[in-house]
């Protein structure tokens, strides 16, 4: 295959593979470092499909251009050698864990500060991340208020206690989810929506779990349903850019009502915060428009 440009990762090509697809033109975008890259057969002129793409890039309406990619004797032959051409290896797991560090600081944040938790069984630190202070006696847990959180200007447990994670499957879950979706935003949209959303979602999970079971709750499962709504609902509303199956939002409903029914709870989850994961799919959808400013800036 021929290299035809490389552009960064943040520029959306959906619409402009999409024409390549819709006239028979065979090619790969390969993810190579902070770049994404566009290769074709040698059948193919790379010359033609540059001059398209800056066609495209500037605005110019691409469905009146007379394009033939080749001939149909070309195109027979094409499709025989199409799968057995050489295309560039994809990053590897480490070139994509420092293109997307913010991810990435996520996943080991979740598994030093669970594991220096000790799952919950440690509540010396526990109690130092959990979104207000507590002390336990024998008739219960006396939780400190959220004022109290305010005035000794503890403010990192507003958001801390997504990093708190009760069991093995629990963390599991979702670092593998933030690693799939969260790597996905960080690199296909930019890093700052990925902020945004973690920052806006974590904290509304959190202050709607503390208000319906006090602060003893932690996990990434809010963030990890904002990220899945959020990357759901762009994808659906404008130009595709994550590739995630429409089936999703199923899939999201389907667990949130495990979640309510305790089935998760029996298999090893722990207790499950599910207000955290309704709102937490809330503030994920709520987040789409300004996701959509963030990408324009």
């Amino acid at each position: 295959m021929i290299k035809v440009f490389s552009v960064p990762l943040r520029e959306d090509l959906t619409e402009f593979t999409k024409f390549l697809w819709e006239h028979k033109v065979p090619h790969r975008v390969i993810e190579t470092g902070l770049q994404q890259e566009l290769w074709v057969e040698p059948v193919v002129s790379p010359e033609d499909i540059y001059s398209l793409y800056e066609m495209w890039r500037k605005g110019e309406d691409l469905s009146r251009v007379g394009f033939s990619s080749q001939s149909s004797n070309d195109t027979s032959s094409m499709d025989e050698d199409y799968s057995s051409q050489p295309v560039p290896n994809s990053p590897g797991i480490l070139t994509l864990a420092k293109r997307a560090w913010f991810s990435t600081a996520l996943i080991i944040l979740s598994g030093l500060l669970s594991l220096l938790i000790g799952f919950g069984d440690n509540l010396a630190w526990m109690k130092l991340f959990t979104i207000t202070d507590f002390r336990l006696s024998s008739e219960g847990v006396y939780p400190a208020t959220i004022m109290d959180t305010v005035s000794s200007m503890e403010y990192w447990r507003f958001i801390t206690p997504i990093f708190l994670h009760f069991s093995a499957p629990h963390i599991v879950f979702n670092v593998l989810w933030i690693w799939v979706v969260g790597t996905r935003v960080e690199c296909l949209q930019n890093r700052t929506t990925l902020i945004a959303l973690v920052i806006f979602s974590g904290i509304s999970a959190n202050l709607a779990q503390y208000w319906i079971s006090g602060p003893l709750f932690g996990g990434l499962s809010g963030v990890v349903f904002a990220l899945l709504a959020y990357v759901w609902l762009w994808d659906r509303l404008y130009a595709p850019k994550f590739g995630l199956p429409s089936a999703l939002i199923g899939f999201m409903v389907f667990w949130l009502a495990l979640g309510y029914s305790g089935v998760l709870a029996s298999i090893g989850f722990g207790a499950i915060a599910n207000t955290a994961h309704l709102v937490g799919l809330l503030a994920g959808l709520a987040f789409v428009p300004i996701g959509k400013l963030l990408a324009k800036a």
